[in-house]
């Protein structure tokens, strides 16, 4: 069987997920204690980190983006990436505007400072972090909110890759109530169809110990 290594809240995770299950490509699921360092995973990733996908014959690939892009060359039926060059193009825009600058402005000061960074023994959050995460995702919805008003998807007429890392992100700072959906009515809508497709489900049963998330997160109606 195919496997996909780890961690229930990580938004790389989830984005490699959401593209299994767009594609109808069956998979297990194998949570990854990274902090542990075991010598057999990191001989499949040095990096120490996840997602990394183990295919049926054996063939290893780390790192989120490397491996969506694997899918959709090698499972081609329900392309994620686009199908002309410009579409291509504004996708892969798109995903580095989320895996970079959303996750280093955004998802890193609140995600890992309120959840990771205990889990991973790091001490407690650091206030000045939380604070520029606060700010800094505010012009974030505004930037999903226009996109959203002017295209069908984020990069266009058909859902994509970006749809799909622009959710995974959201969807792990929703579980920390990290989200005010009042801010934008445009991207509580496109958000509200991402994560009533099927593909969706899974990620939104996902409960992390100690942690409970608002009573809307897995609510397809909010």
């Amino acid at each position: 069987m195919r496997i996909l290594h780890h961690i229930p809240l990580s938004p790389f995770c989830r984005k490699v997920r959401l593209a299994l299950h767009e594609k109808r490509i069956p998979f297990e699921l194998r949570a990854e204690r990274i902090w542990e360092r075991r010598e057999e995973f990191l001989g499949m990733n040095p990096a120490g980190t996840v997602p990394v996908l183990e295919e049926e014959n054996g063939l290893v690939i780390a790192e989120s983006h490397a491996i969506c892009e694997y899918l959709d060359e090698a499972y081609p039926d329900t392309p994620l990436m686009g199908r002309t060059h410009a579409e291509r193009a504004e996708v892969r825009r798109l995903v580095s505007w989320f895996d970079m600058k959303f996750d280093r402005e955004v998802t890193r000061n609140l995600y890992f400072e309120k959840q990771l960074k205990r889990t991973l023994g790091l001490g407690n959050p650091d206030a000045s972090a939380l604070r520029a995460g606060y700010a800094n995702i505010k012009p974030h919805i505004e930037y999903i909110g226009w996109l959203a008003e002017t295209r069908a998807w984020l990069a266009g007429s058909q859902i994509s890759l970006a749809d799909l890392a622009a959710a995974a992100h959201l969807s792990t700072l929703d579980y920390i109530g990290d989200v005010d959906w009042s801010l934008n009515d445009a991207v509580k809508d496109w958000y509200a169809r991402v994560k009533s497709r099927p593909s969706f489900r899974p990620v939104l049963a996902d409960r992390v110990s100690g942690l409970t998330p608002p009573q809307h997160y897995a609510d397809l109606d909010f």
